[in-house]
């Protein structure tokens, strides 16, 4: 039996990648260390380049903030294949770092970041899934409901 490569698994979801984000600070949005990828802390970014705006339990709900998450993972996805030129030279997720904009009653940030995961997850199958933290910031840049950053192994 044939195996499904990252970039073939990707191309099934029928999902479109926005275009890689370039800095807006003094920072580099991927860096290789040895076999490692780090890519920065990223935030939902539209395929028209517009930014997914709120906060959740204030202008978002959950539902909303794990599809905001989930459009991060596309954004780290475009950024990956913008440096990469392929997600078949990533091996695996290693870690994941969720940043969630929300009210300070609200408790679901690992939900909200499953958006994210489960992205991952169907692209790299088991080994897409990583070591991961969840936590839920007073304000994020502006004013957007996630931000992730992760770290890759490369093959």
């Amino acid at each position: 039996m044939e195996q499904t490569s990252a970039e073939q698994r990707f191309l099934s979801l029928n999902l479109a990648l926005p275009p890689a984000p370039s800095p807006l600070g003094v920072y580099k949005p991927f860096l290789i260390v040895g076999n490692l990828a780090y890519v920065s802390g990223h935030g939902p970014v539209n395929t028209d380049r517009s930014l997914i705006k709120g906060r959740i339990g204030k202008d978002m709900d959950l539902e909303e903030g794990k599809q905001a998450a989930r459009q991060v993972g596309l954004t780290i996805l475009a950024t990956l294949k913008a440096n990469l030129e392929s997600l078949d030279k990533i091996r695996r997720v290693i870690k994941v770092l969720g940043m969630v904009n929300c009210v300070p009653e609200f408790e679901k940030h690992p939900y909200v970041i499953n958006g994210c995961s489960e992205l991952f997850a169907k692209v790299w199958g088991d080994e897409g899934i990583g070591v991961r933290s969840a936590v839920g910031m007073g304000s994020l840049p502006d004013n957007i409901p996630v931000e992730i950053e992760a770290v890759f192994e490369l093959s």
